[in-house]
């Protein structure tokens, strides 16, 4: 890179720095302002800091190895997550926001009793907090490296070190700000982020060889500008050569079992992780809701365009890449064909996507240690003071984990999906716990456990992802039912005190309900279905309208848009109804 890249790259530091220090002083005076901003987000920019998060460093990469793999419909092995984002818009966010909780793992201990809560609690502060956390990041970690490895072709030892430096940066300003910090910065590098990613595909579109988007359509197999995957053929989900073409049984585990029924980090069903935290922290229901809804929307119809116009274009440009390097298309782009200034841009914008992803790795797993674990087993009756400082140092530590874990985890392979499968079964709990008083502490550990027990079994008699989510789902659910009424429920104080906080209607909590007339449960959860409809339509036809648009194809483009206006406004009709009138006009 020119003087005027490195120049660009080290003023997108300072400024990231810069709001770092701004905010320390606001985040020092207690952990709800260090890890919840006061509760004080509004909507828009808790939910730009969630779409930011999602977008990591790799995320472009990934998105390149798909549509260079299997055409724009590779990305449904994604795009299926949909209809739990949604549930979580409409069923959730005022739930978690009404809560009043710091972390998703109090959660626990207010919605369940005993031991087997404390167990539960601590456990999987530490589970998620420390070591998922840091194998998170440790995968981010090795994404940034591959980019910088294949942009200036250095060696991995050492491009390594500029990683570090990169994660020390972020865990610094992470350490200082807090939450306010994280979430200001996030839409910072989002912006910044999202417009370096158009400018590569305005670049690459533009290029002779390309020759704009009639050029890249005539130059394209047809396979590759489908939308839709290839259903019904006995070719597996990752073929080589071809549209994405998947059997009937894995097309129902992706849209059917896959989006309720697994954990995964940032789209647990009913909400969980990050996604939580940042509705937890958003003024009031209304604003929680509404940023959950921005970042559905943004995540996967603002988002995605760009990356995939560039993964279409590395089918051309680079034609003879292997199977292993396809997502380093992306990268060779940047570096063969960015001009000076331009090449600094995209440099710093994938320091932007990947330091606001772990910034908020950083932030939301300290929650759980110093929250679920250290204020709740260690010292349970430390000050303010004490408590910001042992988060700050703790920041530091599992920034340093996730150094140890990024140099180990070369040797991990499938591990996302090793994860979805270990997860299988757990979503369902997750769901209920909120609608049926009769889950406990043991539904949820026994749906934790039975997952990874099944995996060894089916693993060694050849069955894989996803077909393996029917048996791993389907015992799961067997047994986590059969303990639940085996086991003692909550008790009735615990289920009270939840009730009367939460208060989330429904059939499901009737024998409580009966037992606090004075407390009004949540109703109408028709109008809550048909906007979970309308939601997804409306992502779906926006994602689909934007594409045909970018390609072309006006009359379906127009089409698709229609339907997605429609399906906006039965969802604003809906919202006015329900108070939400200053925030969606």
């Amino acid at each position: 890179m020119d003087i005027i890249d490195w120049l660009i790259v080290v003023l997108y530091f300072a400024g990231s720095a810069g709001i770092g220090i701004y905010y320390t002083k606001r985040a020092g005076s207690n952990i709800q302002e260090f890890f919840l901003s006061g509760r004080n987000l509004p909507w828009w920019l808790a939910g730009t800091s969630m779409v930011a998060t999602t977008f990591a460093a790799d995320t472009p990469l990934a998105i390149t190895e798909l549509v260079a793999k299997n055409g724009i419909a590779g990305n449904w092995i994604w795009w299926n997550f949909v209809f739990g984002g949604m549930l979580t818009v409409f069923f959730f966010a005022r739930l978690w926001r009404r809560a009043g909780i710091m972390t998703d793992v109090e959660l626990v201990e207010l919605r369940y009793s005993g031991k087997a809560a404390a167990f539960l609690r601590g456990f999987r502060s530490l589970y998620l907090g420390i070591f998922m956390n840091c194998v998170i990041m440790g995968w981010v970690n090795l994404a940034m490296a591959s980019i910088l490895e294949g942009m200036f072709g250095i060696p991995r030892d050492q491009v390594l070190l500029y990683v570090a430096l990169a994660l020390a940066v972020t865990a610094v300003y992470s350490a200082l700000s807090g939450l306010w910090g994280v979430a200001v910065t996030d839409a910072f590098q989002f912006v910044l982020a999202m417009t370096g990613t158009i400018v590569l595909a305005f670049v690459v579109l533009g290029l002779p060889q390309i020759g704009g988007i009639s050029g890249l359509t005539e130059k394209l197999p047809g396979w590759s500008l489908q939308f839709l995957p290839t259903i019904g053929s006995e070719a597996s989900a990752e073929s080589v050569g071809g549209a994405l073409a998947i059997t009937v049984a894995a097309f129902l585990a992706f849209v059917g079992i896959q989006w309720w029924s697994a954990w995964y980090p940032g789209a647990e069903p009913g909400g969980g992780g990050y996604i939580a935290q940042r509705m937890m922290s958003a003024k009031d229901e209304k604003h929680s809701l509404f940023a959950t809804l921005w970042f559905t929307v943004a995540h996967y119809c603002v988002r995605p365009w760009p990356w995939i116009l560039v993964g279409l274009a590395t089918l051309i440009l680079y034609p003879d890449l292997d199977a292993a390097d396809k997502r380093l298309g992306y990268v060779y782009a940047m570096r063969d064909f960015l001009p000076a200034g331009l090449k600094g841009m995209l440099v710093a914008s994938f320091f932007a996507a990947y330091m606001s992803t772990i910034a908020t790795q950083l932030n939301w797993g300290t929650s759980y240690v110093i929250n679920d674990f250290y204020k709740r087993f260690v010292k349970p009756q430390a000050g303010e003071k004490n408590l910001v400082l042992v988060s700050r140092l703790t920041t530091i530590v599992v920034m340093l984990c996730s150094v140890v874990i990024t140099l180990i985890l070369d040797t991990i392979s499938g591990a996302w999906a090793f994860i979805i499968e270990a997860g299988a079964g757990l979503g369902l709990v997750l769901i209920l716990r909120w609608f049926w008083w009769r889950v406990n502490a043991w539904s949820e550990i026994t749906a934790m456990i039975t997952p990874l027990l099944v995996y060894a079994v089916i693993k060694s008699q050849g069955v894989e992802f996803p077909v393996s989510l029917f048996s791993i789902v389907g015992v799961t659910t067997v047994v986590w039912l059969a303990v639940t009424f085996l086991t003692k429920p909550t008790d009735e104080k615990t289920l009270k005190n939840f009730y009367r906080r939460v208060h989330p209607g429904g059939f499901g909590w009737r024998p409580i309900e009966k037992l606090l007339p004075e407390i009004k449960g949540d109703s109408g959860y028709s109008k809550l279905f048909i906007d979970w409809i309308a939601g997804i339509v409306l992502v779906y036809a926006m994602l689909f309208g934007i594409g045909k648009f970018i390609l072309g194809d006006i009359g379906s483009a127009a089409l698709f848009i229609a339907v997605g206006l429609v399906a906006a406004g039965v969802i604003y009709w809906d919202l006015s109804k329900r108070g939400f009138k200053e925030l969606v006009e």
